[in-house]
């Protein structure tokens, strides 16, 4: 029986996130390349990426590379820099694309596919659940988890549809409820990875429950120099989430965005930290290394939302100063 094609996979912004996914797809089989900074190309050219996950180590064998022109012979291209580079990196993503090529935001934040699709790239959406980081070129750290959910980010680009027949306006409604072909195969090809993926239509209200999840840790753990587990330990801090987290949530709901009530997704925030005890947020890494934060999609994004909105937001708002006032501290 022959066995299924693998695409040709590019990973553009082949951090953390990006290798461990392109990591798990090139140990599967499909050929991969990594896309990402000098020292870390460098590294796995020579030796090979250092996969450190609980119960087991191991040296992958892939593609490296420094420039974007890998992307150019890509079917999927995971997308995987920082948001704050997002617009840059689409513009010159851009006119390297493949027109049948599919490009997947493995991202924080909420809206890395708007400027995606002002660049005009018809992206995919992505919510990552895993904890990962590179202590050192060319070495990936897993501490827990591994999954995506995948899916369209509302409706795609296009030409509109007709309005003249009832009978079409509900075919189309019943397919908009549906996981889109793209995102079917996509998952499709994570899930012979290994990677556990669910699929949902429209990803705007699961990108926004992670982003609930990240304004929850990723400051904290950054400010108080903490594991996720401690936190989800300490009474006093567990209150400071939950207030973070009934913040997000008022802005959502008043962006239109159908988000759960707070009590379940605090829980759902207190049972991912549990799970994921040893991990330490982005944030509090980016700050470790003297780097720029992703603050400003995060806390940042809902202090600026709620003050357009006109939801207060006077905890994301505080985090978000104090994160900034720490990277014009780091050093350069």
């Amino acid at each position: 029986m022959t066995q299924p094609s693998w695409p040709r996979v590019a990973v553009y912004g082949a951090g953390a996130v990006g290798c461990f996914f392109g990591a798990k797809l090139a140990e599967a089989g499909a050929p991969v390349t990594l896309i990402g900074r000098a020292a870390h190309v460098e590294a796995i050219r020579r030796d090979g990426l250092l996969f450190d996950s609980p119960g087991a180590t191991r040296r992958v064998r892939i593609a490296a590379d420094t420039g974007p022109e890998s992307v150019r012979d890509a079917d999927l291209v995971l997308f995987c820099v920082k948001t704050r580079d997002t617009a840059d990196a689409a513009g010159a993503l851009a006119p390297l694309l493949r027109a049948d090529a599919v490009l997947v935001s493995l991202q924080n934040g909420v809206d890395n596919v708007p400027k995606l699709r002002d660049a005009g790239i018809d992206a995919l959406a992505a919510v990552v659940y895993v904890a990962t980081s590179m202590p050192a070129p060319g070495h990936l750290l897993h501490a827990g988890r591994g999954d995506l959910v995948i899916g369209e980010y509302g409706a795609r680009p296009g030409p509109a549809r007709s309005h003249g027949a009832p009978h079409q306006a509900a075919a189309d409604q019943a397919a908009a409820a549906q996981p889109s072909a793209r995102a079917r195969q996509v998952a499709d090809w994570f899930e012979r990875a290994g990677v556990p993926v669910r699929l949902d239509a429209d990803l705007r209200g699961e990108l926004w429950t992670k982003l609930v999840m990240n304004c929850a840790f990723n400051a904290i753990s950054a400010l108080g120099r903490s594991r996720y587990g401690p936190m989800v330990d300490d009474p006093d801090v567990r209150v400071l989430m939950r207030d973070a987290i009934g913040e997000c949530v008022a802005v959502a709901r008043a962006d239109g965005v159908s988000v759960a009530d707070v009590d379940t997704l605090y829980e759902a925030t207190m049972r991912l930290g549990a799970a994921m005890r040893e991990a330490s947020s982005s944030t509090a890494q980016d700050l470790a290394r003297g780097r720029p934060t992703e603050i400003d999609s995060l806390n940042g994004y809902v202090a600026q939302r709620g003050q357009v909105l006109g939801v207060a937001t006077p905890v994301n708002r505080a985090l978000t100063t104090l994160v900034r006032l720490l990277e014009r501290a780091a050093p350069a």
